[in-house]
């Protein structure tokens, strides 16, 4: 076969790296966001975090879209990182020009405090260990018993439970130690004495009764909720309680007062203390009211301000340091920056057209909810439907009806009889509020509550009432029942 050469000319999609870092900020939460500024910053000397964070907020009106999207390019981010960005472009050859040197250096130093005598450290909420080890030294009992229910305190979880077999447990410990299967059980009981009541335990059913056990004997009703919680507890899940009144004997209302008693227990004695680091959620985007219009702008205290360290660029080209490499790193910082700004305008874009066709839902809540699909405002920004996706997940919503992922805001449709159609969102809200009114002593159904949505034009299937009953954590009719 004979070898020859051809010309071909095609066109292929590659993604520049600015483009790639564009997308990777864009589905970033606003705390992995900073989280991603700090490693850049601790990477590229010539970036440094501002003293202050964010700028007032530039409202933009949900009118007009197109003409609040165009003016959020320019309004929408602070001030500073826009003079940052403008002066980074102006200094992108500064090292052809010999009075860059002294007309741009920064000075700066850490804030002073005469009133603060030392660091101020916050105090830290106690958690569920501590707690049970201070507990345990203050106990009269021997040090090998102290170090038989650290073990066991060590083996509980996050509520207190006590999830772990003694003698699975008695398998991993050291055999010096010459522990028995006595030792755990009698350090288990001093165990489930500490406080909180209920710890220890090793399912629901042993919690209540710790629970219950350690309060007073004349406790009202105390004896037949042990009762009911040793022998009956099934029955009471199913709240069968024409036959928990048959088998304690009693009447209504010492059966409300028992019933009354169990639910007041804690069923995850643990969970009160500092076991898990709070999540914290900032929101991107604050929704008011202006007049008749509900209007979207950036939260101030989202919006990182990064700056460009002039004072190390000089010093960088002070020390004679390859230039090259010295323009390489403002251009990333400059395209860092640029990224950012460009992250805040499409988040606020997508806001907008989300506030302007949502409007209802900001008046009178989940109810009014519109059905709105991804592709529908991607069509109107003239974005691409997985750019809308990014924007919208991990990104929050302040409105003075809560906090919700933009996410939150779309949702299918269900058809209606007059031939338009409703959010499933809408329908869940309804649901939530016809439980809320229900009769406790006579629970709606799910053909019920398909019954008076349909009533009200709104054609939705059992199966399906079901399924979004259960996304609500709502419980059947027959578990909602009281007595």
């Amino acid at each position: 076969m004979k070898q020859t050469l051809q010309l071909k000319v095609s066109q292929q999609l590659r993604l520049t790296p600015q483009l790639q870092q564009s997308i990777r900020l864009l589905q970033l939460s606003t705390v992995e966001l900073n989280q991603e500024i700090e490693r850049m910053v601790q990477e590229n000397p010539l970036l440094e975090l501002g003293e202050e964070w964010g700028a007032p907020p530039a409202v933009v009106s949900s009118d007009n879209p197109e003409t609040a999207s165009e003016s959020a390019d320019s309004d929408a981010i602070s001030a500073e990182a826009e003079s940052t960005e403008v002066k980074a472009e102006r200094e992108e050859d500064f090292e052809h020009d010999p009075e860059w040197q002294q007309d741009n250096i920064v000075s700066y130093g850490a804030p002073e405090d005469d009133d603060l005598d030392g660091p101020q450290i916050p105090d830290k909420p106690l958690s569920l260990r501590e707690h049970l080890n201070f507990q345990t030294c203050l106990s009269q009992i021997s040090e090998r018993e102290k170090i038989i229910i650290g073990l066991l305190i060590d083996s509980l979880d996050d509520d207190g439970y006590l999830l772990q077999d003694l003698n699975e447990l008695m398998t991993l410990l050291p055999v010096e130690l010459n522990i028995g299967p006595d030792d755990l059980q009698s350090a288990l009981q001093r165990l489930q004495h500490f406080d909180p009541a209920g710890v220890g335990a090793r399912n629901l059913q042993e919690c209540l009764l710790l629970q219950l056990q350690a309060m007073p004997s004349n406790a009202g009703h105390r004896d037949q909720a042990i009762k009911v919680v040793r022998d009956y507890l099934e029955i009471l899940a199913s709240h069968d309680f024409g036959q928990i009144k048959k088998l304690l004997a009693c009447d209504d209302e010492s059966l409300r007062a028992v019933n009354k008693l169990i639910t007041s227990l804690n069923p995850k004695p643990g969970a009160q203390f500092g076991s898990h680091s709070e999540r914290y959620i900032v929101p991107d985007i604050t929704v008011t009211k202006r007049g008749s219009v509900w209007v979207a702008h950036l939260n101030a205290n989202a919006i990182p301000r990064l700056n460009i360290n002039h004072l190390y660029a000089n010093i960088l080209k002070q020390e004679h340091h390859s230039a090259r490499q010295l323009v390489s790193q403002l251009n990333e910082a400059k395209w860092l920056i640029k990224n950012i700004q460009q992250r805040f305008n499409t988040i606020l874009k997508v806001a907008n057209a989300i506030v302007e066709r949502q409007q209802q839902f900001f008046e009178h809540g989940a109810i009014a909810m519109r059905p709105l699909v991804l592709r529908e405002i991607a069509e109107t920004l003239d974005l691409h439907e997985s750019t809308v996706s990014r924007v919208t997940t991990q990104k929050f919503m302040y409105t003075p009806r809560g906090i919700f992922e933009l996410k939150y805001f779309f949702g299918s449709h269900v058809a209606t009889d007059s031939g338009g159609s409703c959010s499933a969102t809408a329908i869940r809200a309804l649901i939530k509020q016809f439980v809320q009114d229900e009769n406790p002593r006579k629970p709606l159904s799910d053909n019920k509550i398909s019954s008076i949505l349909e009533q009200q034009g709104i054609v939705v299937a059992r199966r399906t009432i079901a399924k979004y009953r259960e996304s609500l954590q709502i419980p059947a009719a027959n578990l909602r029942k009281s007595i």
